[in-house]
């Protein structure tokens, strides 16, 4: 009878032990290090958005008020396709445009080009302005 309960507390004790002694060589799963983020819904025309750009001075200077933007995203088979227009209503600090959806499915992460000049649409409730 004691032999048996020493084999079980060994199985035991492996079972537990298992897990960690796969971590010690090798990097953790990444669902115990990034959580899912809620996925935002489409934005609809009339809608505030939010550019974010690198604040170069040829992004200032080819950008303007009322310029309208064509907005493109980018799928799993990496494809880029247009999804929708803004127009800029105006420039916030060095590297944010605040813009108004005119048409299409926007959503933030979506990519804003003009010419060579690329911005990322970010989440419209992180700005305040």
């Amino acid at each position: 009878m004691k032999i048996i309960r020493i084999i079980l507390m060994i199985l035991l004790l492996a079972f537990v032990c298992a897990p960690l002694t796969t971590f010690a060589v090798s990097y953790p799963p990444a669902s115990l290090f990034h959580r899912l983020e809620k996925t935002e819904t489409a934005m609809p025309p009339g809608a505030i958005v939010y550019l974010f750009h690198s604040g170069t001075d040829e992004i200032k200077s080819a950008i303007h008020v009322d310029d309208i933007l064509t907005v493109y995203r980018i799928n799993t088979s990496c494809e880029v396709s247009e999804t929708g227009k803004i127009r800029v209503m105006s420039n916030i600090g060095e590297t944010y445009v605040k813009g108004e959806v005119m048409e299409g499915e926007i959503k933030p992460n979506d990519i804003v080009k003009k010419g060579k000049i690329s911005f990322l649409i970010i989440s419209a409730g992180t700005c305040s302005h």
